[in-house]
C-alpha cells in the first residue's frame, strides 16, 4: 500500500487556523477530501495520514469525522492541550476513536525550545504511549536537543520527526542539523518524515538543493525509518503535489524497489499500525 503519511484538510469557516492568513494566498481556501482524491488516484496512493493544522480539540474531532466518511484516510494525528488540567482525560477520550493514531503539539510555534521537557507533561507522554499512539514531533532544528532529552526519558515512545525538522535549505545550512539528526536517528523508536522540505528551500529550488538533506536522512534513519509524505496543501506554496511526487521518486531512484516501497508506504503502515 502506498501512503501519503502527512497531509492536511481545512475549512476556513471553522475559524481556528490562526496561522492561515490571506497573505498565504495559494492556500487560503478550503481544502477537503474531494480536492486531494484526484492526486491520490493519479499516483496510486491508497491511503493517507491526516495531520492536525489547528491547536484545537474541535479540529481533531473534525478530522476524525472526515476519517469516518473517507476510507482513504487511514489515520488521524490530532492535538490536545498539553497545558490543560484535563489533558490526559481528553487524550483518553479521543483515543476511543479507532482513527486516532497520533498526537502533535505545534512545537514549532512555541518560543520556549525546552517547552516539551516540562515535568507536568510526563503523564501526557505516558498516556500517548499507553494508548498506542505516535508522537509527531513538529520541530525546528533548535528543538532537536530537547527532543533528544525527551525521547531519552521515554524510551518506549514511538516518535516521528515531521519534515526532517525543517532544515535551513534555503540558506544551505547543514551544520548542527546534521549532527543533531544523527543523534536522533540513534533511537530505534524514532522515525523521520520525508515531507515539508520544499517550503524550506528557496523559491527557485531544484532537486540538487534537496539532495544533501535527503542523503543525510537516508544515511542516518535508513530506508526502514524514513516515511514519505506530501505536506499537502502546504507544499503548494513551493511545489505542486505532482512535482513533489516526481521529485521524491527522482531523489530516491537509486534505492532498491523494496526500499522505495518501504519509504512510500510500508514504513508508515508499520509506524501508525495501519492494517487496511
Amino acid at each position: 500500500m502506498r501512503i501519503d503519511a502527512h497531509q492536511h484538510f481545512w475549512s476556513l469557516a471553522r475559524g481556528d487556523y490562526g496561522w492561515l492568513t490571506p497573505e498565504l494566498a495559494a492556500i487560503y481556501r478550503d481544502f477537503l477530501p474531494e480536492d486531494l482524491e484526484p492526486f491520490l488516484k493519479k499516483w496510486n496512493i491508497e491511503g493517507t495520514i491526516l495531520v492536525q493544522a489547528a491547536p484545537t480539540i474541535a479540529e481533531t474531532k473534525f478530522m476524525l469525522k472526515l476519517a469516518e466518511q473517507n476510507a482513504f484516510i487511514k489515520g488521524v494525528v490530532g492535538w490536545v492541550d498539553f497545558e490543560a488540567p484535563g489533558a490526559v482525560d481528553t487524550l483518553n477520550q479521543l483515543s476511543m476513536s479507532p482513527h486516532l493514531v497520533g498526537i502533535r503539539p505545534m512545537i514549532q510555534d512555541i518560543p520556549d525550545v525546552n517547552w516539551m521537557l516540562q515535568d507536568r507533561f510526563t503523564p501526557i507522554f505516558d498516556a500517548i504511549r499507553a494508548n498506542d499512539l505516535v508522537f509527531d514531533a513538529l520541530t525546528l532544528p533548535q528543538h532537536l536537543s530537547a527532543l533528544h532529552t525527551l525521547v531519552s526519558r521515554h524510551p518506549s515512545l514511538r516518535a516521528v520527526i515531521d519534515h526532517g525538522s525543517k532544515p535551513l535549505i534555503a540558506d544551505g545550512i547543514v551544520d548542527g542539523w546534521v549532527e543533531d539528526m544523527t543523534t536522533m536517528a540513534a533511537f530505534e523508536n524514532v522515525h523521520c518524515k520525508l515531507s515539508g522540505m520544499v517550503t524550506e528551500a528557496s523559491p527557485d529550488w531544484t532537486n540538487a538543493d534537496l539532495q544533501p538533506y535527503v542523503a543525510h536522512l537516508l544515511k542516518t534513519f535508513g530506508p526502514k525509518r524514513l516515511i514519505w509524505g506530501s505536506d499537502w496543501p502546504v507544499c503548494t506554496l513551493a511545489a505542486s503535489y505532482d512535482r513533489w511526487v516526481e521529485t521524491s521518486r527522482d531523489i530516491l531512484s537509486t534505492l532498491t524497489p523494496e526500499e522505495q516501497k518501504a519509504i512510500f508506504g510500508l514504513n508508515a503502515m508499520h509506524l501508525y499500525k495501519i492494517r487496511n
